[in-house]
């Protein structure tokens, strides 16, 4: 499910901006394909021992570019040893970047974000101070005319659907669900949320025994709106070869029964919900989540490969599923897809976070789908990643200790919590090709860790570990441990709009399911142990080779425990 990816460069050091040099251009006559107005800024920042980082914003002030070349000269013996986000090349001090697949596409306004690792000799490295797109002198100022009109829309769907399916409407309470909430002592306080269906098998789109199908969902969903306009939200999670990196979420598919995903589950799934009798709901998807994101983090050179996670690689059928997936349910009207990725302790690192971005444009363009079929995306899927980290940043400086390069909570990750992670993978979605009018979701239904040990303020400015671990509200041993966490809580109720670019806040994962049995429980639902979810598992290289955090006596996932919900009642945040 929810596993770290160190970036691989993290060895070499810290960047932390000391240094901008900005720029721009201003083109007379332009060719055609040159910039006539652009941006560029620099920032770069000493390691010490001759090594240093730079990062690059370009950014278009003109007609919109298909591709770019951006070029600069080092004025000393500076050298790009390693890359990232453009090819870079090098011819003396002359350094040439060029646009990839996923970042030509430069609208009017449009940015895009590169960087590289470098070396120099001496003690000076002076930033370089012009630099050329497409041919042309960078100056920061926008050309006198434009001879080209963009025309943008907020919704990247055509047709029936809505910018946002959240605003101004309600949201479907599974009563299912919600009867096992209400017959928990307290659990009336929160019976009336509104949750995620899980379709995670066959079986589960015409009903299982404790639980109705998808149509009898869908026919309570027309009763509850009642009129108005209602959301359904709906987990779309049958990949052949599930969830490669953890045996506790496995499934029902083997890897090559690719076929069978796609006659058995995903074309009765869209044959129900193109039913005419559902059309004016409002039909949230959330696609595949903890599967391609795997392809990225678990896969060899990289050290939490995994063979599962390999084979799936080999073989295309995630990438095959999810377009799809995609394609068949984005044909009907009133279905809105979000695709899922992951959380900010899983892909927040550099060489996870574009990759991942560019992987799933990849899919969504994948089995006769297109990008339109992607509305938006989901962040935090049934996993505890707090909302908002208050009391500290990468960037804050504890006695010469750079939070980001030294605290072992961060670890050279960029984001600390998940709507600073949610509101910067949408604008690098968007670098990769996607509609500007995606949107993002947050599940929140398992990360308010409340109670008493929720600190209230920083920690000691001693030390960036003790600054980090004193004040983080998020209290898990480890980033990579997602199995039944102990002393999580629930988050923020659903809410529609609650930030910028961010859909909803919602409750996919329903609180008091379990993600996992804590020993073997024989089970048919292709259900394997996975130790993650063992209390008393001490870990391995996807979480650091820590303690699993997990709770004792669990059940299998997607199954009732308790004594969880009513963990997760007591540590609500905001409370109950």
């Amino acid at each position: 499910m929810t596993f770290i990816g160190r970036r691989r460069w993290a060895s070499a050091g810290v960047v932390v901006a000391t240094a901008v040099a900005t720029a721009g251009i201003a083109l007379s006559a332009p060719s055609a394909g040159a910039a006539p107005g652009c941006r560029v800024d620099y920032t770069a920042s000493n390691w010490g021992g001759g090594g240093f980082g730079g990062k690059v914003k370009i950014t278009n002030l003109g007609d919109s570019l298909s591709s770019w070349t951006l070029r600069f000269s080092f004025p000393g013996t500076q050298k790009v040893t390693q890359g990232w986000s453009a090819n870079w090349s090098q011819s003396g001090a002359d350094v040439t970047a060029t646009s990839m697949s996923w970042n030509g596409n430069l609208g009017v306004g449009g940015a895009t974000e590169i960087g590289f690792n470098g070396s120099y000799t001496g003690s000076s490295n002076v930033d370089p101070t012009s630099f050329s797109l497409n041919g042309t002198v960078c100056t920061g100022q926008q050309p006198p005319t434009s001879t080209t009109t963009t025309t943008t829309s907020g919704n990247p769907n055509p047709g029936n659907r809505v910018d946002n399916p959240y605003a101004n409407a309600k949201v479907y309470v599974n009563a299912d669900w919600s009867a096992k909430a209400n017959a928990e002592p307290g659990g009336s306080r929160v019976a009336n949320q509104p949750t995620g269906v899980w379709l995670d098998r066959i079986a589960a789109i015409t009903g299982t025994t404790g639980a109705r199908g998808l149509a009898a969902h869908l026919d309570d969903a027309v009763r509850q709106a009642a009129g108005s306009p209602l959301v359904i939200q709906l987990v779309i999670y049958n990949l052949p070869g599930r969830d490669c990196s953890a045996l506790a979420s496995n499934g029902e598919l083997k890897a090559t029964e690719i076929d069978r995903y796609k006659t058995e589950y995903i074309d009765p799934i869209a044959a129900i919900l193109a039913r005419p009798a559902y059309a004016n709901l409002r039909i949230v998807t959330v696609v595949e989540i903890d599967s391609l994101p795997n392809l990225i983090t678990n896969v060899t050179p990289r050290p939490t490969f995994t063979p599962q996670c390999d084979t799936m690689k080999a073989n295309g059928n995630y990438v095959t599923g999810v377009g799809y997936a995609l394609a068949k349910l984005g044909a009907v009207p009133n279905v809105y897809n979000y695709l899922d990725v992951g959380h900010h302790g899983w892909l927040g690192w550099d060489d996870n976070f574009g990759p991942t971005a560019e992987l799933l444009f990849q899919a969504a363009n994948a089995q006769g789908s297109t990008k339109a079929n992607v509305h938006g995306f989901i962040a935090n899927t049934a996993n505890y990643g707090i909302l908002k980290e208050p009391y500290f940043k990468v960037d804050d400086n504890i006695n010469g200790e750079v939070v980001r390069e030294k605290a072992k909570w961060v670890d050279w990750n960029r984001y600390i919590d998940e709507l600073g992670y949610a509101q910067a993978f949408r604008q690098r979605a968007v670098q990769a090709g996607f509609d500007a009018g995606v949107g993002m979701l947050i599940d929140t239904s398992r990360n308010g860790w409340g109670g008493a040990a929720r600190p209230t303020g920083p920690g000691p400015r001693t030390t960036a570990d003790a600054f980090v671990n004193g004040g983080r509200l998020d209290r898990r041993i480890h980033l990579g441990n997602w199995c039944n966490q102990s002393g999580a809580g629930l988050g923020e109720r659903p809410k529609a709009a609650p930030e910028a670019g961010v859909d909803a806040y919602v409750w996919i994962k329903p609180p008091g399911e379990s993600d996992g049995a804590s020993k073997e429980i024989p089970n048919n639902e292709g259900k394997g142990f996975d130790r993650m979810c063992d209390p008393t598992y001490t870990g391995n290289p996807r979480n650091g080779n820590s303690m699993s955090g997990s709770l004792g006596d669990a059940p299998l996932s997607g199954h009732w425990f308790s004594s969880q919900f009513q963990e997760l009642m007591r540590n609500a945040y905001p409370a109950l």
